[in-house]
């Protein structure tokens, strides 16, 4: 590892923590560095609040060594005015003579116009640095701005003989059929704190009354999101406790209770593209599709995935609910208590 990745290594650390606070916006880290050592670090830290170049370089005790620095950031710096001013305009007024750079920024405002500005001001400017890692930093953000639609997961549990479900009727309706264990089920409270929206079909709803919220571990709720075409759904359903932001996919209306909304769209139409389209006017990077099956193949079928989380439990059904049929590459896994952990890329989509 060279100088410049030592550093950029550790911008990746820091932009690490601001996951789940800052979407919208990317993860950002920066540090600066004078005569090989750090005297100043900072992370963007919240959602509307200061970049990680402003609060880097706030961090720094003495201001006269800025002239003297390199600052190494992880995305490239932002040359619009949004919530906050341009931070290329700041690194031009404290004479900050290089910086070194991990990835440009996809979104319009920005794509490369930060760094010409610096490049306009006299400063040096390295691009690509870790580029692969900040890229998978921020393949969220990424995938939002470059295709116009979020990121999106699918995820299921399923048996070793390749079930997600027993063959079920009304009666056994209310509780999900368990595949995997009580570590597994932390893991996927997570992973849903981690990503902005999480979708389930009707008959998921029905027989499972999921709660898809983040009990077991802290975080933010996703954005609940439940398919219920003829709005038949009974209204005592967890998904409609109105604890978290709700939306109910529709063909009949659209309203507004407290915090659940009723969305119509056309079912004659495919909804999968209307469905990412509302996340895409309402800024959520990400999504999970948590089944089930139907909807799970469909995503799948139409090549709109870019991971999917397979969770492999020991159980054996012998019959039922097969599986969604998936291709694609393995890029993790993870053992998790008696559970096994698979995560396929999308090759196709080039995540």
């Amino acid at each position: 590892m060279n100088t410049h990745e030592k550093y950029m290594s550790r911008c990746i650390e820091l932009a690490k923590k601001g996951a789940m606070e800052v979407s919208p916006n990317p993860m950002v880290g920066c540090v600066l560095v004078h005569n090989n050592e750090i005297i100043g670090e900072g992370y963007h830290e919240k959602y509307g609040e200061a970049h990680a170049e402003v609060n880097a370089i706030k961090s720094v005790k003495n201001k006269d060594l800025l002239c003297e620095c390199t600052l190494y950031v992880s995305l490239e710096p932002c040359a619009h005015h949004g919530k906050t001013p341009p931070c290329s305009d700041l690194i031009v007024r404290k004479q900050i003579p290089k910086v070194v750079i991990g990835t440009v920024d996809p979104f319009a405002e920005v794509a490369g116009k930060g760094i010409e500005k610096l490049k306009n001001n006299g400063i040096e400017v390295t691009v690509d640095v870790l580029k692969k890692e900040c890229l998978e930093l921020n393949k969220r953000f990424f995938t939002f701005h470059e295709k116009k639609r979020p990121f999106i997961i699918l995820k299921w549990a399923q048996t070793s003989d390749g079930f997600i479900d027993v063959d079920r009727n009304a009666e056994s309706y209310g509780e999900p059929t368990w595949i995997t264990g009580s570590d597994a089920l932390v893991r996927v409270h997570q992973m849903r704190a981690m990503e902005d929206a999480i979708l389930v079909g009707t008959g998921t709803a029905e027989k499972d009354n999921p709660s898809l919220t983040v009990r077991l571990v802290e975080g933010k709720n996703p954005l609940r999101i439940i398919l219920d075409r003829k709005l038949k759904l009974s209204p005592r359903l967890n998904l409609f406790d109105n604890s978290t932001e709700t939306l109910v996919i529709n063909s009949l209306k659209s309203e507004k209770r407290g915090n659940t909304e009723l969305v119509q769209v056309d079912y004659s139409l495919d909804i999968l593209p209307q469905i990412l389209e509302i996340l895409y006017k309402k800024e959520k990077l990400s999504l999970i599709v948590e089944g089930g099956r139907k909807l799970l193949q469909s995503f799948i079928d139409q090549n709109l995935w870019d991971e999917a989380h397979i969770f492999n439990g020991s159980k054996t059904f012998n019959g039922g609910v097969p599986a969604p049929k998936l291709s694609g590459e393995v890029v993790a896994n993870e053992i998790i208590g008696r559970d096994f952990l698979q995560i396929f890329r999308n090759p196709v989509q080039g995540s």
